[in-house]
């Protein structure tokens, strides 16, 4: 072996080995085969975002979990030898587990057991950047593991970086954890009043001026958007979960000032206890004058997806704001042929081919909800100039509240424009 293929091996012995997960889903009476996939697709993204690797997905057919193991007896022993088989590091419930049942899996499987609640919350503590948004998510974790600590959650400051943690030591130990976390939950909630006042302070100087916030589910392309709008580098991946923290510019289109925010994306099963732990990014949402609710066209559950989003919108107290819906990664989607068109294409393909129909579904949402939606692409600028119409009427009509007596035509220097960015 060559001095150089030595070298090489030597770093692929030293390599972090990413880890392996199963995901658990329990499939309700009636619950259609697709839907839950949809489901297990999603919390593998969730997984693969936090780092780890699905190997294999685990369903049962149950009306309501086993309040032991939150799967039945026969299927918990179908996990438990694929687990020790295979070398499988973690099992990944689609839903939250009470303190019980994650003991009782702990102790039964013998690795770590994640639930939807603690998964999305170790992704938020990777992405959190602010110290605001680190505080309140490192809060939610502790006070969300205190009631579940187990010998396999021992050590929580080797944590911190997600996957790969390791064993325990005792009961003992465990208590010990207990006293320590209870130490750190107190020092946090104090930490975070100082936090939140200095934020009270910053949003009080934002007077006057039309604030806009970016929603929609996680994933569905807003800090893309984000990035296209002020013409700034905002981190924009495919994973869950990219933004965190609120991310606030400021833009300037045909003479008026706003504040534009990125927002967290929302996702299905959040569960409510979760919300406050990026609560600074929804206080962006419930002060905000208008909300631009972007929606992944390409997703064949985008409408899953929207009502999604406006019952967390409901459940935050901000479902009453005025909304610019936009239908984004259009680049993606296969509108309707036209009647000539539909003559030259086979059955088969009809049938293999997802076929949406732009002016339908324009006229839908404007007939249920009064919204005119906007159709583009992100990604490839496509429809800039239609979105930029349609957010300046929007923002007029918010600017106009503010300042009765605006006139349009009005010359004001405001700063930065739309072509400058910020």
């Amino acid at each position: 072996m060559s001095k150089f293929s030595r070298k090489l091996q030597k770093l692929h012995d030293t390599a972090p080995r990413q880890e392996t997960a199963v995901l658990v889903s329990l499939v309700r009476q009636h619950q259609p085969d697709q839907e839950v996939e949809e489901h297990l697709d999603e919390l593998a993204f969730l997984a693969e975002t936090l780092g780890a690797k699905t190997v294999y997905r685990f369903k049962q057919k149950m009306d309501k979990p086993d309040i032991r193991t939150f799967v039945g007896k026969g299927k918990l022993e179908e996990i438990q030898t694929y687990v020790e088989h295979f070398g499988v590091d973690m099992v990944i419930f689609d839903d939250d587990l009470s303190p019980s049942q994650m003991r009782n899996l702990e102790n039964e499987i013998k690795v770590k057991i994640y639930d939807r609640s603690l998964l999305i919350l170790d992704i938020f503590l990777q992405r959190a950047q602010s110290a605001q948004a680190k505080t309140q998510v490192e809060l939610a974790r502790f006070q969300y593991l205190l009631p579940r600590l187990t010998r396999m959650w021992t050590h929580l400051e080797r944590q911190r970086g997600g996957t790969g943690t390791r064993g325990g030591s005792g009961e003992k130990e465990i208590e010990t954890d207990k006293r320590d976390i209870r130490t750190k939950i107190s020092l946090l909630k104090d930490k975070l009043i100082e936090i939140e006042k200095q934020g009270i302070t910053q949003r009080k100087g934002r007077k006057g001026i039309v604030r806009v916030a970016l929603v929609g589910y996680t994933n569905v392309g807003k800090s893309t958007l984000m990035n296209l709008i002020t013409k700034t580098d905002i981190l924009a991946e495919n994973k869950l979960f990219a933004t965190v923290d609120a991310t606030v510019r400021k833009v300037v289109l045909e003479n008026i000032p706003f504040l534009l925010s990125d927002t967290v994306g929302f996702i299905r099963k959040l569960p409510t206890h979760l919300i406050e732990s990026f609560k600074s990014t929804l206080d962006e949402i419930r002060e905000a004058d208008l909300l631009v609710h972007v929606v992944d066209l390409s997703h064949h559950a985008f409408e899953d997806h929207i009502e999604v989003v406006t019952q967390t919108l409901q459940e935050i107290k901000a479902g009453d704001k005025p909304i610019l819906l936009v239908f984004n990664k259009v680049d993606l989607v296969e509108q309707m042929p036209s009647e000539e068109e539909l003559l030259q294409i086979s059955e088969h393909e009809l049938q293999e081919t997802r076929y949406l129909d732009f002016k339908a579904l324009s006229e839908a949402f404007e007939k249920k909800n009064g919204i005119t939606p906007v159709f583009m692409a992100a990604s490839l600028a496509e429809n800039v100039e239609g979105f930029r119409e349609a957010l300046v009427q929007e923002v007029k009509k918010q600017h106009r509240k503010l300042y009765p007596h605006y006139l349009e035509d009005q010359v004001v220097d405001w700063g930065n424009s739309w072509e400058e960015g910020q």
